[in-house]
């Protein structure tokens, strides 16, 4: 699908729905939401905070709610898109007869409101902590240089240089990576830094 800069285009690109996309637009814009484009979608936010969106695919097209977990959903129009998708849920349609105005204005209305509320799933954020691998604790317990410089890189870049030592299967191979890695240790630098700059 090719990038498109307004609501407008994105309606256009897919006009086999483009009437239905025209009602819900208006029915969300009769709100308070303020009618933006990310991810070349249409989103709706409120106080900076993605509350709607509307999209569109070949054989569908619907509203998302991104904390639509929170939704009371008696007329179990919400459907979980992903099984691992935690607070995201869709309201599709296949065709402009499928929509109910009412209920889509309500189901808007409870969304705001539970934005207000500050209702929300905050995402995970792994542990910070790095589980330093036996192999190059004791490396770096037998060379305080290298111990003070692999505490001063980044946990993402312990984790990768601890993942790096972990995955070899042989001594031999976790003896050879310790010898290359000293250096970029004490320089540093990652493990990917590298090609990160490409």
């Amino acid at each position: 699908m090719k990038k498109v800069s307004s609501v407008e285009a994105y309606i256009k690109n897919h006009s086999h729905f483009g009437d239905a996309l025209n009602v819900l637009r208006a029915i969300i814009n009769s709100t308070e939401l303020k009618e933006t484009l990310k991810w070349s979608a249409p989103v709706y936010e409120l106080d900076g905070k993605n509350v709607i969106g509307l999209g569109a695919f070949k054989h569908h097209f619907g509203i998302w709610f991104f904390n639509g977990v929170f939704l009371k959903d008696e007329k179990q129009l919400l459907v979980n898109a992903q099984e691992k998708t935690k607070a995201l849920r869709q309201m599709r349609f296949t065709s402009l007869e499928d929509i109910d105005k009412d209920a889509v204005l309500a189901y808007v209305k409870e969304a705001i409101e539970n934005q207000k509320l500050g209702k929300e799933i905050k995402p995970e954020r792994k542990s910070k902590k790095v589980e330093v691998t036996k192999a190059l604790k004791d490396k770096l317990d037998g060379n305080p240089v290298l111990f003070d410089a692999f505490k001063l890189l980044t946990p993402g870049k312990q984790r990768e240089y601890c993942d790096y030592i972990e995955s070899a299967k042989r001594d031999a191979t976790k003896d050879s990576r310790l010898e290359k890695i000293t250096p970029m240790i004490i320089k540093g630098v990652g493990l990917h830094d590298k090609y990160k700059n490409c």
